[in-house]
């Protein structure tokens, strides 16, 4: 089900870059899809105790409702603010739309490498893991000569395994930078920089996110509070505050920083920020009573 809200979304967004009156009932379709996206992975959310992506989940209601009123007055804010959407969609649809087989085959090639690179990481810091699949129908590891289909995506120490997916590559994160970037017209050379400054910056720092999760879990550095860290599963603690906690963070803290990159960098971009600042606070002042 979360395949086709995901790809009617897109549909949507697509649609969106089509000239025409049609626009912002297309970009209407998109938005709706992409929160009911949200709130169909709340139960996932939930069993990996991830508390960050049901509470935006539960922002986006407001946020849609907004983004409706503005598309419907074909207001500029909200239209650049979906020609972003549109355009991370673009980047991200090769590799995620897994139903496709050359996607598959794309997002397979993407978790192959960074598996690689981890590898190589962890092999630096001299953390020694074995490498095995994993079998989406038991979760279970299997040993590697059964994996004749399957990719070798399962890093393995102490008895606790991680699994590198699709999420793990950072292809999300990108994809909505240069989403961003794209939002306000620019010149060749601001693409260029723009492009610089997101794709290889957040694969790097994707991979370090990913070994860090991958020591801290293995090696259990984080047991603590399992009344509200724990899934029933051994060990889990350590996965939930290293991955859903502190990479959270900090992952959130290098986009603010990366933001800030590209706001210097393309002055209008800043004043576009501001300018949905000041249409999302406006609205929902208003819905308080604080506005006009």
């Amino acid at each position: 089900m979360i395949e086709y809200l995901v790809l009617l979304s897109c549909a949507g967004f697509l649609a969106f870059l089509i000239p025409g009156r049609h626009r912002k009932y297309a970009a209407i379709i998109g938005w709706t899809f992409i929160v009911l996206t949200l709130f169909a992975m709340l139960p996932e959310f939930f069993q990996e105790y991830n508390f960050m992506y049901p509470l935006i989940a539960a922002m986006s209601v407001p946020f849609l409702v907004i983004t409706v009123k503005y598309l419907l007055a074909e207001d500029d804010r909200a239209i650049h603010l979906t020609r972003a959407a549109a355009v991370s969609f673009l980047i991200y649809a090769p590799f995620g739309f897994t139903e496709v087989p050359l996607f598959a085959w794309l997002g397979n090639q993407l978790i192959t490498l960074v598996v690689s690179q981890i590898l190589w990481i962890l092999g630096a810091f001299s953390f020694p893991v074995s490498l095995t699949c994993m079998n989406s129908a038991t979760q279970m590891a299997m040993d590697p000569s059964a994996c004749a289909d399957l990719i070798r995506d399962t890093i393995t120490r102490n008895g606790y395994s991680v699994q590198i997916i699709l999420g793990c590559t950072g292809i999300q994160s990108i994809a909505i930078m240069l989403g961003v970037a794209a939002a306000v017209p620019t010149d060749l050379r601001q693409k260029i920089l723009a492009f610089l400054i997101i794709v290889p910056t957040i694969y790097i720092l994707n991979l370090f996110r990913n070994v860090f999760v991958i020591m801290a879990y293995t090696q259990q550095w984080f047991p603590y509070y399992p009344d509200i860290a724990s899934n029933g599963e051994l060990g889990y603690e350590s996965f939930f505050w290293a991955h859903n906690v502190i990479a959270e963070l900090l992952a959130l803290v290098c986009l603010i920083i990366i933001a800030y990159g590209l706001f210097s960098l393309i002055p209008r971009l800043g004043e576009f920020a501001d300018d949905l600042y000041q249409m999302y606070t406006g609205e929902v002042k208003k819905a308080f009573g604080k506005g006009k």
